[in-house]
């Protein structure tokens, strides 16, 4: 089969890789689409995510969905043909976190598309991929597979929006404009936020934030001054969800957030010591929570996409053949044209 394979950083290939043989449990899918997400252009771009290196060479992605096209001899539930949305994560069940129901920070986890571990976890921008049947989530529906594509990047985000509580009427900031705003926007409007501001350098992701019902959106290049001017206003934010990965993103969540209010970090903070006013944490009593990856809400996010409860089409902004995989990533990085882009195999 072939396979998109990240040597280091701006070094992609479409490269030939084995089919791997099924186990007894697994699945073999014939993977139809991939959203490309920030990890994977941070690894494509730059040859790491954070503290996380490329060591050897990786093949991305980890938000996929296909046709299974094989079945193992114990499979049960699932048949040749059933559309499916690929959970990328398998947990062991058996940790301390796995056990209390958070089965994202699982202490042996694999995750495709990682290189967290070594050897590294690889991901499913491949034309086949074989999985644990429990992470093939079936769908009825005929929805398109770039679409249910979207399973994962929206588990994310409606983990994010669980992990800031009772979002029942309030005001909440969004800093960081990109895909995961975005669908953080819609988590956080399907809660219940009376008002959302979102803020980012980019006057194209604010005008789309806006189509998606941000009631304020805020260019925040030249400073923050407009966005604190705005947090007076309303005695400060009940929640921010910081999304950028910017420090200086966080440091203005921390200064607009009421005092009692909750700070949500989703957004990957580069490698490295980063300067972060924790006074103000500390003086203010803020609720700091972090947001990684996701946990039980895979099924839930399926659902609002097959049931349409959530649209996520307006954040498809593009769709490129295997082929075209390196000119794919290129366009993924370009924010300024582009949201969502998806790989079709």
């Amino acid at each position: 089969m072939k396979a998109c394979v990240i040597h280091g950083a701006g070094d992609l290939r479409l490269e030939d890789r084995t089919v791997s043989p099924l186990g007894r449990h697994e699945v073999q899918v014939r993977v139809r689409a991939g959203g490309i997400c920030g990890s994977d252009l941070h690894y494509f771009s730059e040859g790491r995510v954070g503290d996380f290196v490329i060591r050897e060479p990786l093949v991305p992605g980890h938000e996929i969905s296909g046709e299974i096209a094989n079945i193992g001899t114990d499979v049960s539930g699932l048949a040749t043909g059933d559309r499916v949305a690929i959970h990328p994560g398998r947990s062991c069940g058996r940790c301390r976190p796995c056990r209390e129901g958070r089965p994202n920070l699982c202490q042996a986890v694999f995750y495709m598309g990682s290189a967290s571990k070594f050897p590294h976890m690889q991901g499913g921008f491949s034309e086949f991929v074989s999985v644990d049947e429990s992470q093939c989530h079936k769908i009825s529906a005929d929805l398109d597979f770039s679409l249910l594509a979207f399973a994962e990047p929206l588990s994310v985000a409606l983990h994010a929006a669980t992990r800031a509580g009772n979002l029942m009427g309030k005001t909440v900031l969004i800093t960081g404009a990109g895909p995961i705003g975005q669908l953080v926007l819609l988590a956080v409007k399907r809660g219940g936020a009376a008002s959302v501001t979102m803020t980012d350098i980019l006057d194209s992701s604010l005008a789309k934030g806006r189509d998606q019902g941000a009631e304020t959106t805020i260019n925040v290049r030249a400073g923050i001054e407009t966005l604190e001017e705005s947090a007076r206003g309303i005695g400060g934010f009940d929640v921010a969800f910081e999304v950028s990965g910017a420090p200086v993103a966080l440091n203005s969540a921390i200064a607009t957030v009421r005092p009692g209010g909750t700070i949500v970090q989703v957004g990957s903070l580069p490698a490295g010591p980063s300067p972060i006013h924790a006074n103000k944490i500390m003086a203010k009593e803020l609720d700091v929570r972090g947001a990684f990856r996701f946990g039980n809400v895979f099924a839930d996010a399926v659902a609002c996409l097959e049931r349409k409860i959530i649209d996520v089409s307006p954040l498809l902004t593009a769709v490129v053949p295997m082929a075209q995989a390196v000119e794919a990533f290129k366009m993924a990085k370009d924010r300024e044209h582009h949201q969502k882009v998806v790989i079709t195999f």
